[in-house]
């Protein structure tokens, strides 16, 4: 590599104004001769190797301070050269970055150790001063462009491995997307020559037709953003060997199958423009389902801002757009360095650093196993981290906005999905209340917890979200499979045959289904009949036509007995009329949603007449202790008083208010909506017959909606 002081000077100069051309030019004097009779593997002098882990970090823009540390990184470690030395010559700062990356160097890290401690030790070492990692990855870069001069085979393989294993994902976690690519795909290279060459054939054939071309379709997007005035620069490329290898040996699918080999990142203005942009994208194309991710309103862990959205593109090719503004953009090439890139009117010592490392220092000492200090550190750096306890004073760090709900996620994911309540220093707080820095936060759960999907909303770790998202997906197979079995036996029992699995191998491979638990779930979902399944079972015997419920008659033994008819993803009260426990009610089978519960006498079933197979009667197995909603319409005299009495009545009879409205008054009297949790019809009677006995009672009434 030709490069000379001067023109590293000018190189740096030209974005940092700052730098001073003698501490670069006594660096490299110093760096060149501290190495003067040292050579690489591949017989190169040893003093270009400095000098191109610089020249990386030049190409990031990183401060000149960083730039110095790179050129001397390896003296203390190879030569006679001391930190008092550098120390007396640059300064403090420069020989505490030289002293990081020399204890990062003497780091027991390699391939074969846990990823998690390999971070930790990584991490820890570094937690003074992030650019510290960042001298080490350049190093690692130009290490792995030059592996070739290392001529066991062996000793090349165990490098790319580390590298696959801890710098490039480390990378990743950073943001540092470009090292991270190359990283990757130079050891893929090195380790798996011929997939790599058989991937890169492929594309090559792949691409090479005319509609397929890079240019031509960046020139279409170009042109359609433009002429509905979105300012915009796009650039296209084909994703990595590496990445695609990787996503094919994941999802197990083909290149073919593959939605997003090609990706065009388009630069716009601001943020308004970035979703402006992916509207008119997704009206002028067709959008791949499942394909879309909104990582501006919800960054990345690591502080990755961006759209991305899958569409059938300009002729017909399937690619991945990735909309994002140039400040978005400058990170999403070199994460957590964008932040020490140097701005003008800024000196170097004054750019803020972070301490999000350090900051972590405590989550180890509380951390017993390495697995979850990994955990806690997949990069909530760049947010404002609150720092809370639990009533034993374990520390919970959480990002700053974060709630109750985070916390009992960030404790465990058992806890978050029995909590019911929070105690925060000691007082009683919804689920939902934000934490505040140095709060101490107790979870109150209950055996019959269960998350609310609503959390999902108020909550804002990955963790939670996820957490709550996976107990509401399992909770939802286990109603869906519950449900499909009552209906599935009904029909059993009018044609007084017994359910047995092998006898339903057959229509499992009819309707093109993996085994019993999927055709239960999808009868439960209302996606098949099950009245079709025994017709298909059994075409000969007399078929028996539905019918609806009467309200006269007394539930049959047909009825499907649903356990306390609890509600939830397969099964949804009515809203029109609220259904309790000890009256009679019926079920609507909606495809896809399980089934609506309605009281017998509900107006809103009248709709519902003419379509007969919709209808599903069903009865209370058993009525329990678990409140249900429910409402009175009660008119009041306009006398002081009034509503207390009421609202006392109530109270005393165990009814809870949960809302109280007025639908109307004038001068003689009110009319209010009130709004119950009741067991069941009888207690709600019980209600409305002592409400009736009070002498401020005009007329009360069940409501209905």
């Amino acid at each position: 590599m030709n490069l000379t002081a001067n023109k590293l000077y000018n190189k740096i100069s030209k974005y940092d104004s700052f730098a001073s051309k003698e501490v670069i030019n006594k660096a490299f004097i110093l760096s060149k001769k501290a190495h003067a009779n040292q050579y690489r593997s591949s017989g190169e002098q040893y003093f270009t190797h400095p000098l191109a882990v610089a020249n990386v970090l030049i190409d990031m823009k990183l401060d000149s301070s960083t730039i110095i540390t790179a050129l001397l990184h390896d003296v203390v470690e190879d030569s006679d050269v001391s930190l008092d030395l550098i120390k007396n010559e640059f300064g403090e700062e420069i020989s505490k970055l030289v002293d990081g990356v020399t204890k990062l160097s003497r780091l027991d890290i390699r391939f074969g150790s846990a990823q998690a401690e390999n971070f930790r030790k990584l991490l820890l070492a570094s937690s003074d001063d992030i650019r510290v990692l960042l001298v080490k990855l350049a190093d690692r870069l130009h290490n792995i462009r030059t592996i070739k001069g290392i001529q066991n085979d062996k000793k090349r393989s165990r490098i790319c491995y580390e590298t696959l294993e801890i710098f490039a994902p480390l990378a990743e976690r950073l943001g540092i997307n470009a090292i991270q690519r190359e990283l990757e795909d130079r050891c893929f290279a090195e380790l798996k020559p011929e997939t790599r060459d058989s991937i890169l054939k492929r594309l090559k054939l792949i691409y090479s037709q005319d509609e397929l071309n890079i240019p031509i379709i960046t020139k279409e997007l170009e042109r359609f953003l433009k002429k509905n005035n979105i300012n915009c620069m796009i650039s296209g490329r084909v994703k990595s060997s590496y990445s695609i290898w990787k996503k094919m040996q994941f999802k197990n699918l083909s290149m073919d199958q593959l939605s997003d080999i090609m990706a065009f990142r388009i630069i716009v203005d601001d943020v308004n423009e970035c979703y402006t942009t992916l509207g008119l994208l997704h009206q002028k194309y067709s959008a791949i389902m499942g394909r879309f991710k909104d990582y501006i309103s919800a960054p990345k862990r690591n502080g990755y801002q961006s759209l991305h959205s899958s569409l059938i593109g300009p002729k017909k090719t399937r690619i991945e757009v990735q909309i994002r503004t140039s400040v978005m953009n400058e990170f999403a090439l070199n994460g957590v360095a964008a932040h020490w890139i140097y701005k003008e009117g800024a000196k170097s010592s004054e750019t803020i650093r972070y301490k999000w490392v350090r900051e972590l220092i405590q989550v180890l000492e509380e951390s017993s196993e390495p697995e979850e200090f990994l955990e806690n550190t997949k990069l909530e750096m760049y947010n404002d981290q609150v720092f809370s306890f639990t009533p034993k004073g374990n520390l919970i760090i959480l990002p700053k906005g974060a709630n109750a709900v985070d916390f009992s996620y960030a404790v465990h994911s058992e806890v978050g999905n029995a909590a019911v309540g929070a105690k925060i220093n000691n007082k009683n707080r919804l689920i939902t209340t934000e934490i505040k820095n140095g709060d101490q936060v107790e979870i109150l759960t209950s055996k019959n917890g269960f998350p609310d999907p609503k959390w999902v909303n108020s909550c804002i770790t990955g963790k939670a979200k996820s957490g709550i998202k996976r107990f509401i997906k399992n909770r939802e197979i286990k109603e869906f499979l519950h449900l499909g079995t009552a209906l599935l036996q009904k029909e059993y029992r009018q044609q007084n045959k017994r359910m047995h699995e092998k006898s339903l191998i057959k229509v499992i491979n009819e309707f093109g289904l993996s085994d019993l638990q999927e055709l239960l779930i999808e009868i439960g979902k209302g996606n098949i009949n099950s009245r079709n399944v025994i017709t298909f079972l059994y075409p000969d015997k007399k078929k028996v036509s539905p019918t609806l419920p009467s309200l006269k008659k007394p539930s049959s033994h047909d009825s499907v007995k649903l356990k306390g008819v609890i509600p939830g993803m397969a099964i949804h009260y009515a809203h029109c009329c609220h259904p309790l426990p000890g009256e009679r009610i019926v079920g609507i089978v909606t495809t896809g949603k399980g089934i609506t519960v309605h009281a017998l006498d509900c107006f809103s079933l009248e709709k519902f007449n003419d379509m007969p197979e919709m209808w599903l009667e069903i009865s209370w197995e058993r009525e329990g202790d678990t409140f249900h909603k429910g409402s009175l319409v009660t008119v009041l005299a306009n006398e002081p008083g009034s509503l207390a009495e009421i609202t006392k009545i109530i109270s005393t009879n165990n009814g809870n208010i949960s809302n109280i409205q007025v639908i109307s008054r004038d001068i003689d009297f009110y009319k209010f909506n009130i709004d119950l949790e009741i067991k069941n019809i009888n207690h709600l009677n019980q209600i409305i017959a002592a409400i009736r006995l009070s002498q401020f009672v005009e007329n009360v009434e069940r409501g209905k909606d």
